[in-house]
């Protein structure tokens, strides 16, 4: 195999393992809402959402996770001299924290597994976002290969994010005056 199928079967695992990355926190966060259910439908929606997030969990995002980290240290196996260079010490770092984001997305798991429910529905989309952060970070360093560059694509997400927060939760306000206003009236 040559140099460019490795990153081929990098790149495949890496959008793989994203995608896992990207709906397990939203699974988590119809499955605290699920709480809030009345019988029988609480339980089945809660049997359903524990099942699905641990398929997702040990077919996808275990399996593309360690093969998008065997691809990538082929790469660098193969360029050792990147290891040299800063923007490739600062994608290790992102890596490094993808890694701890992945391995509490399962300590999530297990906790709402056992009925544990540490985090609101809120909390919970907030947690969806760091997947993007992670993604833009790590994406911008690789194309641009300047550690300062990424810094401005990311930078630019956050403020965006910010925005569509603060809106979403603005919306959610109006909806809920509108709603008390039509039961007083």
């Amino acid at each position: 195999m040559t140099y460019l199928h490795f990153k081929a079967l990098h790149i495949i695992f890496v959008v793989s393992w994203f995608a896992g990355l990207f709906y397990i926190p939203r699974l988590f966060v119809y499955h605290t809402e699920a709480r809030d259910k009345p019988e029988p439908e609480r339980k089945i929606l809660t049997s359903q959402f524990v099942k699905m997030e641990m398929l997702l969990w040990k077919a996808i995002m275990v399996p593309a996770c360690w093969l998008a980290l065997i691809f990538g240290g082929i790469l660098i196996y193969i360029t050792p001299s990147w290891l040299q260079q800063d923007w490739m010490q600062l994608k290790l770092l992102f890596v490094a924290g993808l890694l701890g984001y992945h391995f509490f997305t399962g300590k999530i798991r297990n906790e709402l597994k056992e009925g544990k429910f540490r985090f609101t529905s809120f909390q919970l989309r907030l947690f969806n976002e760091v997947a993007t952060i992670f993604l833009f970070s790590i994406v911008f360093l690789v194309v641009l290969k300047n550690t300062v560059d990424w810094l401005w694509g990311v930078l630019g997400l956050v403020i965006f994010a910010v925005l569509m927060m603060t809106a979403v939760k603005m919306v959610k306000r109006i909806r809920e005056k509108k709603k008390d206003n039509s039961i007083e009236g």
